[in-house]
């Protein structure tokens, strides 16, 4: 193999391992294979310092005269002429060798230079033609782009990072010795770069990407950043806005959980002295005071807990328990709760379900109560004449209940603002009496439901509210046709006026399979007795509204001669002042369904005993506690004297012994003591000497401690949030009342705690 290629394949392992350098090589050799050099020079595969020193080492050497002289001697024969043209021919030589050499000694400056051909040449012009592109782009945008090395120092920058940091050759700094400071890394090649501009401090976002670069195979760190100041100070303040409507949120509720604890306090002394003086001797007008006290108390429990319901969906927390449950019993409920309300109006309040609505479904029944008691009480108290009637049934897969008054009706305004927060409709006189969130919250608690409540209004002509919302499941017995068909046997004559109450009855009645006949007092008197019976076969009874028992005691002798079954329907306030006696069986208003199933199926003669009718969810009610068989020694925490007395007074006289301490340091005392240990504590959560939730979870640690039998503890609080409970019982605590205290309840605890003490101690 010949010199010039064995030089061929040390440049080509030279290409493929690094940088190509600068070779010499021995001019014989060269000389040896003159068709290959020439061949390797024109190929680009040899060095250009290979000719200017072939040239140097033998033209100079002798090489050159020698040519000449052979030149001259064949062109011109010889003689004076061929003399001069070899010493012209040597000049010229000379001068193209020291050209070469120059040239060479140029070359030999850069040793570590690179060795490129034209394909090469054309690369890199294109790469840097792409890069200026690049940049110029981005440049046109507001951009920066930055190309640094591996050891993070630029090597190239554009127009607009130059003049955004002042630096007009930032090439060979790195970006923090120029003054940039990085922040808020999101991710590996994405952070915050905060730069110092002549126009303040901006924020850019800035991504970062590895390459290799195709000439050198050198990695490289692309870097493209753009201005993101105004986004970033947008989200800054966005951020500061939720974290200040959180803490705003937050110390609202805290404000309205303090408010209404210190609110139910008293008022817990208010309702408890006014039941304790409702079982002492009274006079009618006495009772009547007292009722009144009554009523405002629980209206002032019912803006307590509609506060703290508005506080809890404002935040987001409010939260639906739905379960099985049956929708009658609890219409017919708060139905009874505000009929006293309704009965001191002089107006009615009815309510009928239909006999496609199922026995149960699953819905929240504590919050479902709540709207309704919202929805029927707005509509009692708007109305002055007439009455109220409530009606549910199923439409498709959701639940309706239309609630409709004969009130003064609203306006086109009035009907768009009825269901915001604090907005009231009605006069000055009917807008006093409320704050107006009622509706504001039935309308949001629906919403929940994933349902909704509007309203249908004319003025001068009532209003109907609508309650839908879908059944999210319906028991197996759903409606089989059996409720439609237990009072299929009955015939009823219905005297009385038109209005809720009995077309209520009437709906009622035929929704149960029976036949209803109304007559009022305008159509009795033209009636003929003959007209009385029923073209569907002989009447089986009658009902008579006490508001129709002066005619009927005056001219009801033909009535009674029918042989008809007499049934009274009378007010719970007005059935002692009428005579009872003369009638076979009596109901009660408002009227309840399974009642008029039991009289007129005769199973039963006059209606079953019913809780006291009060004008909110059971607080408290006239009936005094049954006294205890087995009396206990009750130790009884209680910083508050009103309500220190008034629990005392309930224990009492339920047969108990009773022993106050007045904070917890008096109660983790008698707790402590292994003789004249109480059979039960009640005690409030807030008290001096200790934070409550402790102190219970104190009390429990010292009984295994000592070994003792758990002690049941009741906890009296007027705080009535979630957590609070959760935490007393976690803590330790039996059962959790809220104030003001129901007597029955408490008394019910007392009794079903210590039963279960008793039980447990005898296992033992």
């Amino acid at each position: 193999m010949s010199t010039l290629a064995n030089l061929r394949e040390k440049l080509v392992a030279d290409d493929q391992t690094g940088p190509r350098q600068r070779l010499v090589v021995d001019a014989p050799g060269l000389a040896a294979d003159p068709i290959d050099m020439s061949m390797a020079i024109e190929e680009g595969k040899a060095p250009s310092s290979v000719l200017p020193q072939w040239l140097q080492r033998h033209w100079l050497n002798g090489g050159g005269l020698l040519a000449g002289a052979l030149l001259l001697g064949v062109g011109y024969g010889g003689g004076p002429l061929a003399l001069a043209g070899l010493l012209g021919f040597i000049a010229l030589a000379v001068a193209v060798a020291g050209m070469l050499m120059r040239r060479n000694k140029v070359r030999d400056a850069d040793v570590d230079a690179p060795l490129l051909s034209e394909h090469e040449h054309d690369r890199l012009w294109e790469a840097d033609e792409g890069t200026s592109l690049f940049a110029t782009i981005h440049d046109a945008l507001g951009d920066i782009t930055v190309t640094r090395g591996m050891d993070r120092r630029i090597l190239h920058a554009n127009a607009t990072f130059r003049k955004l940091t002042g630096k007009s050759n930032p090439e060979g700094s790195t970006l923090e010795e120029i003054g940039l400071v990085f922040r808020a890394v999101t991710a590996a090649q994405h952070q915050d770069a905060e730069i110092a501009t002549p126009d303040g401090r901006r924020i850019f976002a800035w991504h970062d990407v590895m390459f290799r670069d195709p000439l050198s195979g050198r990695l490289s760190i692309q870097s493209v950043a753009r201005d993101v100041t105004e986004e970033r100070q947008a989200a800054r303040l966005r951020e500061e806005a939720r974290l200040k409507a959180e803490y705003n949120s937050a110390a609202k509720s805290r404000l309205l959980a303090t408010v209404s604890h210190e609110i139910r306090t008293p008022l817990s002394g208010i309702l408890g002295m006014n039941h304790l003086l409702a079982q002492t001797p009274l006079t009618l007008e006495q009772a009547n005071y007292l009722t009144g006290i009554r009523q405002s108390g629980n209206a002032l429990v019912q803006l307590v807990e509609d506060l703290l319901d508005f506080s809890t969906i404002e935040v987001g927390r409010f939260q639906l328990r739905p379960r099985a449950e049956t929708l009658r019993p609890l219409i017919e409920g708060v139905v009874e709760m505000l009929a006293h309300r309704a009965h001191e109006k002089g107006i009615e309040i009815a309510a009928t379900v239909a006999a496609d609505v199922p026995e149960t479904l699953e819905f929240d029944p504590a919050r479902l109560r709540q709207v309704l008691f919202n929805v029927i009480g707005n509509a009692v108290k708007f109305t002055q004449t007439g009455g109220v009637l409530i009606r549910a049934g199923l439409d498709g897969g959701e639940l309706v209940i239309s609630v409709r008054d004969s009130g003064p009706g609203m306006t086109g305004e009035e009907q768009a603002r009825v269901f915001g927060e604090f907005e009231q409709a009605g006069n000055v006189l009917d807008r006093s009496a409320g704050t107006g969130l009622g509706l504001a919250i039935s309308a949001r608690i629906l919403r929940e439901f994933g349902g909704g409540l509007s309203v249908a209004s004319e003025l001068g002509s009532g209003s109907d509210f609508t309650i839908r919302f879908p059944v999210l499941a319906v028991a197996e017995q759903s409606s089989d046709g059996r409720r439609n068909s237990l009072l299929r046997n009955s015939s009823i004559l219905l005297l009385a006026p038109e209005g809720a109450a009995s077309t209520a009855i009437a709906e009622t009645v035929r929704t149960l399979g029976g036949r209803c006949r109304l007559i009022g007092p305008a159509d009795i008197e033209s009636l003929p007795r003959s007209a009385f019976g029923h073209e569907d076969g002989p009447l089986t009874d009658l009902i008579v509204d006490h508001r129709m028992a002066p005619w009927y005691f005056r001219e009801g002798g033909g009535l009674a001669a029918l042989g008809l079954r007499k049934i009274f329907l009378v007010n719970p306030e007005e059935r002692n002042t009428h005579p009872l006696d003369l009638f076979d069986a009596w109901l009660i208003r408002p009227l309840r369904e399974q009642s008029l199933i039991d009289v007129l199926s005769g199973r039963m003669r006059g209606m079953e005993k019913r809780e006291a009718l009060i004008d909110s969810p059971p607080a408290f009610g006239p009936v005094a506690p049954e006294e205890s068989d087995v009396p206990l020694n009750i130790l009884l925490g209680e910083d508050d004297p009103v309500n220190a007395m008034l629990v005392r007074a309930m224990l009492t006289k339920a047969g108990h012994k009773v022993r106050l301490v007045e904070d917890f340091t008096g109660l983790l005392a008698r707790t402590e003591m292994t003789e004249g240990r109480p059979d039960i504590i009640v005690t409030d959560l807030t008290m001096p000497g200790g934070e409550g939730v402790a102190v219970l979870a104190q009390i429990r640690a010292q009984e295994r401690r000592a070994g003792l039998s758990p002690l049941p503890m009741i906890v009296l609080t007027a705080d009535s949030r979630d957590a609070i409970r959760r935490q007393a019982l976690l803590a330790g605590a039996d059962a959790v009342i809220v104030k003001p205290v129901e007597p029955q309840r408490l008394i019910a605890e007392v009794q079903a705690l210590s039963k279960q003490s008793f039980e447990r101690a005898c296992n033992g």
